[in-house]
């Protein structure tokens, strides 16, 4: 069973699949095309509208046939909401999403970022990728309930007589008047985008009020990065071209590809998907008041930032992408491998194991797979060519008997890492193994997950 982290996907198997979220929350879906909108209200699965071709829910679970959606339907998007409407999710226990195949058994579990003041979450989507179908982890937030997420779906949605806030996607309307146009404010106008062009290097307010709340918390400033504003400007056009947030644009491409190409190599990268607010200044303050946003914002770990946004397309809001990164210093990989390598022996000691030893063989095959998984956006024991563990370390000179993997994607730090594989029973095992006495490490940053990680063992 597969672990994923927001961003994180894998292939699906022939037949349908049953996605459940135990707790006190209801369960829809929205099936859609490559627009990124349903046809119609026949489309929006919940439930006092329990099924539709392919998709059915009953009680907690959703099933997901991909060969019976209707006609052009490309995507399944799963969503969880409060049982008790208008409760923010951050009251509640965190949802776990529990993916199984036909026959019941465990393909994937997803554990998003505890949400905060957010009524709704985009937790998961089935979508189409060429000949096959993939399950991607989301984890995307919406503060104005169904009604909201519907309209930007393309569902329509009868409102009462009672009085509602203007739509927002993910944040609550700001009320205050518009700027005034001045010489900071110009824009370009592309294919019926708007997009501000900010100057450097404080894009009209950004980097004032970030710096100013990282100084609070003791964490140094971040500087502006060109690459980065190229980076975040792409994801943000592609997010409007196709009217909704999202990990990948229409394109898909993820945003970590996009830093990948504009010549950024990172260690670390955080990331910040809204649509709403009007100004730099106002997106600054919803991240000021939302748990999670903030702490990225004030993460020590980043030295460089960049925002972007875009105005128009499909929907006609205006969708922001930030950016927070770390570059990739010489010294990193081997201070990050060493990391892991030490947490990997504190969880031995404690079962009473002795620890492995870092063997350079071992180091150059797991640097490789890491790389080349980044590179050519696959992720897998097996690669393309059909090459396994032990063929690769073979290949790079080994001569172990024993051999074992891990692969994790998405995860931002060795702790979280090796936390994510001691909670799954298979990777765990490999940790835990007796026979193993030797380990390599390899990291690489790019490709849809952001980052890819491999622990190859020896003995």
């Amino acid at each position: 069973m597969s672990e994923l982290v927001p961003g994180g996907n894998l292939p699906l198997p022939g037949g349908g699949v049953t996605v459940r979220v135990s707790g006190p929350f209801d369960v829809s879906a929205l099936v859609t095309d490559d627009s990124g909108k349903v046809r119609g209200d026949a489309d929006f699965v919940f439930y006092n509208q329990p099924s539709a071709p392919g998709a059915r829910l009953h009680g907690d679970s959703l099933t997901v046939d991909p060969p019976r959606l209707r006609s052009g339907a490309t995507r399944v998007t799963v969503v969880v909401s409060p049982a008790e409407p208008g409760t923010p999710l951050g009251r509640l226990p965190a949802p776990v999403l529990q993916v199984t195949d036909p026959d019941g058994r465990p393909i994937a579990r997803f554990a998003p970022p505890r949400p905060g003041p957010e009524t709704v979450l985009l937790l998961a989507e089935v979508y189409r990728r060429g000949g096959g179908w993939k399950l991607r982890a989301l984890g995307q937030g919406y503060a104005d309930g169904l009604a909201g997420l519907a309209r930007d779906f393309g569902v329509d949605v009868i409102e009462d007589a009672t009085p509602s806030p203007a739509r927002r996607t993910a944040v609550p309307p700001v009320p205050s008047a518009p700027p005034a146009p001045t010489a900071r404010s110009t824009v370009q106008t592309m294919a019926g985008l708007t997009v501000p062009d900010f100057p450097s290097p404080d894009p009209d307010g950004f980097l004032g009020p970030v710096n100013s709340a990282r100084s609070g918390v003791g964490s140094p400033p971040v500087a502006p990065d060109a690459r980065l504003t190229s980076a975040a400007r792409a994801h943000a056009l592609a997010m409007a071209a196709v009217g909704r947030l999202g990990v990948e644009g229409g394109d898909g491409v993820s945003v970590y590809q996009r830093i990948t190409a504009a010549g950024y190599s990172y260690i670390t990268v955080g990331e910040h998907l809204v649509s709403g607010p009007r100004t730099p200044a106002e997106f600054v303050a919803y991240c000021l008041r939302t748990e999670g946003a903030r702490r990225t914002l004030q993460d020590a770990a980043f030295t460089h930032a960049a925002v972007a946004s875009v105005s128009g397309g499909r929907s006609g809001d205006t969708y922001w992408t930030a950016l927070w990164a770390r570059p990739l210093a010489p010294g990193d990989l081997p201070r990050t491998a060493a990391e892991v390598v030490d947490l990997t022996n504190r969880e031995r000691a404690r079962a009473g194991l002795r620890p492995l030893a870092a063997d350079a063989t071992l180091t150059t095959a797991a640097q490789s797979y890491s790389a080349d998984m980044a590179a050519r956006a696959f992720y897998s024991h097996t690669s393309p060519e059909g090459t396994q563990p032990w063929d690769r370390a073979a290949a790079a000179g080994s001569r172990m008997r024993a051999i074992g993997e891990n692969i994790a994607c998405g995860q931002r730090s060795p702790a979280e890492v090796v936390e994510g594989w001691m909670n799954s029973p298979g990777h765990r095992a490999n940790i835990l193994k007796r026979d193993f006495t030797h380990i390599g490490i390899g990291f690489a940053g790019g490709g849809p997950a952001g980052t890819y990680w491999t622990q190859l063992f020896g003995g």
